[in-house]
């Protein structure tokens, strides 16, 4: 298993202190956030650097680009149900999705993070996966022979595994595996280890936090189960990312303080590796060239 933490929790940051950071604190891997081409909402956002100089920075940090994390989500619906196809844009997902492949596939990053997300009260199940599914296999196809796999990570109203996996089932696509996010399963009722036994081999990231009475905290200082959790896994015989992410984007309005991110991503990698020192180890620090 490879501690990485997502920059979710440091969007203020440039890529080049995103890099240093990794390299200080041991993390092997950072899922880097992207708003899109375009976007200046993350001072991190891949899209504002050339990708050989994204590269070239995680590189010098010893720090695998792990995964582009997306807001991507297939679950916009087609009003009216057979005009809308031709009324709306129904493949605005499916275009955002591609070029996040793209992006990931100059950046040598071998995952795209997706997701499926809400039905619609008035809609059947059924439907809902069937557009879903649609959506998401022609970003899969996109995919091919690039390197690039993507992940579909539960929650909305595909929180548990046997959620995830009627998308993954109607996709029937080696190109999709799926970001596992214990916290959010176990929210919706799932035992993590449970949830982990149903997606097997399919599960390719997973996405830890833990919380205290509603607000983020380190690692195995809050109220969800991490040591079982990454026990269930050390058992399932997982390789993949273990990816912490701390909502500061999402929970602290202006990001919050700078120094509380630093502190709380440091030492939730440092328990990555208290929990499971026999699966994974503290890499050796890297020696710097003179001059680089």
């Amino acid at each position: 298993m490879k501690p990485a933490f997502s920059t979710v929790a440091c969007l203020d940051w440039t890529l080049e202190r995103v890099a240093a950071f990794a390299e200080s604190v041991g993390a092997l891997g950072v899922e880097l956030r992207s708003f899109g081409t375009g976007s200046t909402q993350a001072a991190c956002d891949p899209t504002l650097t050339s990708a050989e100089k994204v590269r070239r920075l995680f590189d010098r940090a010893g720090c695998a680009i792990a995964c582009i994390g997306t807001s991507v989500r297939f679950d916009a619906p087609i009003n009216p149900p057979v005009l809308g196809r031709a009324l709306c844009d129904t493949e605005k997902s499916v275009r955002e999705a591609k070029s996040a492949i793209d992006l990931a596939q100059s950046l040598a990053c071998p995952l795209v993070r997706v997701f499926a997300f809400e039905i619609p009260g008035s809609e059947s199940r059924v439907s809902a996966v069937a557009r879903i599914a649609e959506r998401l296999g022609k970003a899969a196809d996109h995919a091919r022979n690039r390197g690039v796999r993507l992940v579909l990570e539960n929650g909305g109203s595909f929180a548990t595994a046997a959620g995830v996996m009627e998308i993954l089932d109607a996709v029937d696509s080696p190109l999709v595996g799926v970001a596992y996010c214990p916290a959010v399963a176990r929210l919706a009722g799932e035992n993590p280890a449970d949830g982990l036994n149903v997606l097997g081999d399919r599960v390719l990231s997973v996405k830890l936090k833990d919380y205290r009475l509603g607000t983020p905290c380190t690692l195995g200082d809050g109220e969800f189960d991490v040591a079982g959790t990454l026990s269930a896994l050390r058992a399932s015989g997982f390789d993949g990312w273990l990816v912490h992410e701390y909502d500061r984007a999402w929970l602290s309005g202006q990001y919050g303080a700078t120094d509380e991110a630093a502190q709380m991503v440091g030492a939730s990698i440092r328990a990555m590796y208290d929990y499971v020192p026999k699966v994974i180890s503290a890499p050796v620090p890297r020696r710097r060239a003179v001059g680089v």
